[in-house]
């Protein structure tokens, strides 16, 4: 286990207005892979006036549809799983928090900014080091690796943390894809805390809509530090409607499938096969990542830049004309990178 630093404020994708005045090139030329969002995400209809005219109220039928959506009763709304992520850090005395990695930065970055131990563990150093922590961090599948762990795993993991008082974290955001391997059912464990959001799999992070799963006195006292209003009334009315909405759930589930598979074919025909990913997004590493990330960006593609390991992770393309330019870009990217490592 080690203790280590992070990059002071992470840096996360989807900096397209920063990309497009480094580069020159006009923000709608560009093709926005950074993020790991669908591209197709949940169709938004046309509001009612009044949604944008009344506050929100916590009794509105937001937390139902959660409930019916993620088939769990102990679930609270919050304004994306980021703010659940800067909260849950204050709820606890200073702790030894794991964290892993490489992963989201933004967990390791709260918990540190708290004033607790936090330790970078990669997924083979967690079972050593578990019994020297109270609280382990786990995103589930990985951002950006795409790893997963085993329910019997992260079940394994919380029995031991929760016997003497720790909690086992687990960030959820890129599991709508495939909710069987979700710990959700057992979340209102001692303990255990389980993070949603609506953003990548239905496609609305604009929404800022997430949700956080566990006892309930975890929840209260979490809604007691949050307050009022937290979501707006047209976020709570848009992210009710596709909660509810299975049938575009279900085929959204099977188009992702075929997308990322699409997108392993065409990095791997380019030279860079994914070490890893989800059906929102794939990782690929290389030693030459940022020559990439820039050569792709000269051609008006943004994906996400990770240095530590050096790598890159690619989200979907949004319709054909942006799946030839990615191909496209790939294969000159990478050709021109080759030939000045050459030289």
């Amino acid at each position: 286990m080690q203790s280590s630093e992070v990059l002071n404020g992470p840096i996360h994708g989807g900096q397209l207005n920063a990309a497009a005045r480094k580069y020159n090139i006009a923000v709608e030329k560009w093709i926005d892979l950074s993020t790991g969002i669908n591209p197709d995400g949940w169709p938004i209809p046309e509001l009612p006036a009044s949604v944008y005219q009344r506050l929100p109220e916590e009794n509105d039928e937001l937390i139902s549809a959660a409930r019916i959506c993620y088939n769990a009763d102990n679930v609270m709304a919050i304004a994306g799983s980021q703010a659940a992520i800067q909260m849950l850090p204050l709820l606890r005395p200073h702790s030894r928090v794991g964290v892993v990695y490489p992963g989201y930065q933004e967990h390791a970055h709260c918990w540190r900014s708290a004033g607790h131990q936090v330790h970078l563990l990669v997924s083979e150093d967690i079972e050593a080091n578990l019994d020297a922590i109270d609280v382990l961090v786990v995103i589930n599948p990985n951002n950006p690796t795409g790893k997963t762990y085993s329910k019997e795993q992260l079940e394994n993991w919380h029995f031991r943390l929760s016997k003497r008082g720790g909690w086992l974290v687990v960030d959820e955001a890129f599991m709508d894809c495939k909710p069987e391997n979700s710990l959700i059912p057992l979340s209102k464990k001692k303990g255990l805390i389980i993070l949603r959001s609506i953003g990548k799999f239905f496609g609305l992070a604009g929404l800022r809509v997430g949700f956080i799963f566990s006892e309930q006195s975890l929840l209260d006292c979490l809604a007691q530090r949050i307050g009022p209003w937290s979501i707006s009334n047209p976020s709570r009315y848009i992210s009710t409607l596709a909660l509810l909405d299975s049938s575009w759930q279900v085929k959204t589930r099977v188009e992702l499938k075929s997308k990322s598979g699409r997108l392993v074919k065409l990095m791997s025909e380019s030279g860079l096969t994914p070490n890893g990913g989800t059906h929102l997004f794939q990782w690929v590493r290389h030693q030459h990542a940022s020559q990439l990330h820039d050569q792709l960006a000269s051609r008006g593609v943004l994906v996400r830049l990770f240095t530590q390991p050096s790598s890159l992770r690619l989200g979907l393309p949004e319709d054909e004309v942006a799946w030839r330019h990615l191909k496209d870009s790939l294969q000159k990217a990478k050709l021109n990178v080759d030939s000045l490592v050459l030289t």
